[in-house]
Formats: C-alpha cells, sequence, structure tokens
C-alpha cells in the first residue's frame, strides 16, 4: 500500500521549485550551489561539498521575478542546515536551509557568479566554476 499520498504535508509556507546558481559561505569560504526549491522559510539546495547539520550559513543568489514580482533581485540569507547528505560518487550533496534572516542588495553589490562548464572528469557530471 502507498502511504505517501495520504502523507501531511507540513510545511507552512508556499514552495517554489526553481533552478538558480548561489553561493554558499559557510566556515570563512565560499562555494558554488544551485537550488531545487525555496520558500520564505527555507531553501533545498545541492553543492559539490557536504556542509555540516547545524552549520551556519550565508546564501546569495538573484531572487527570480517569478517570486518577486518585479524584477530579479539579489537576495543574501541566513540560515541553519537542517539535513545534509553526503555526496556520492559523481554526485553533489543535497541540502536543506532553515532561513532565520534575509535582506535585498543593492544592484551595486555584486553576487559572485558562477557558470556551469563541462567538467574532465569520466562521470560526465558538469562542474560548477567562478565565473
Amino acid at each position: 500500500m502507498n502511504t505517501d499520498s495520504n502523507r501531511l504535508e507540513r510545511r507552512g509556507a508556499q514552495r517554489f521549485e526553481v533552478h538558480l546558481p548561489l553561493a554558499i559561505c559557510f566556515d570563512g569560504k565560499t562555494v558554488p550551489g544551485f537550488t531545487q526549491d525555496l520558500s520564505g522559510r527555507g531553501i533545498f539546495f545541492f553543492a559539490e561539498t557536504a556542509i555540516p547539520e547545524g552549520a551556519v550559513v550565508e546564501l546569495t543568489f538573484a531572487m527570480p521575478s517569478e517570486i518577486t514580482l518585479a524584477g530579479n533581485m539579489p537576495v543574501r540569507c541566513t540560515g541553519r542546515v537542517l539535513r545534509s547528505s553526503l555526496p556520492q560518487s559523481g554526485q553533489r550533496s543535497g541540502i536543506a536551509v532553515q532561513i532565520d534572516a534575509y535582506e535585498y542588495l543593492g544592484s551595486d553589490e555584486a553576487i559572485t557568479p558562477f557558470v556551469r562548464s563541462a567538467s574532465a572528469s569520466s562521470s560526465g557530471s558538469a562542474a560548477i566554476q567562478p565565473r
């Protein structure tokens, strides 16, 4: 019997499925990642490095116009890692963060841009590199 359809939804905020590049700052370093979905309370993203549960992170990305109902807006969020999966070979870590605070950035504050580029690895996965 499939119980997935009977599961209780515990989210308290609307979730948007968006795939955006983001910069993840923690422990004095910045690493690239990309979002899978976000809401007003949290964000789920993938990164090429593991981030431990409980870590405090700062995430910077451009909030898309579909959510802001205006233009794309650069945002900086701070939060705490709730869940983090260890990367399997050739894959990235999936990380869930509870957002504690966020701020819209001025257009003069640059977001570290990351772009996908082909990786020379045999796994065929793409690497995310600073622009």
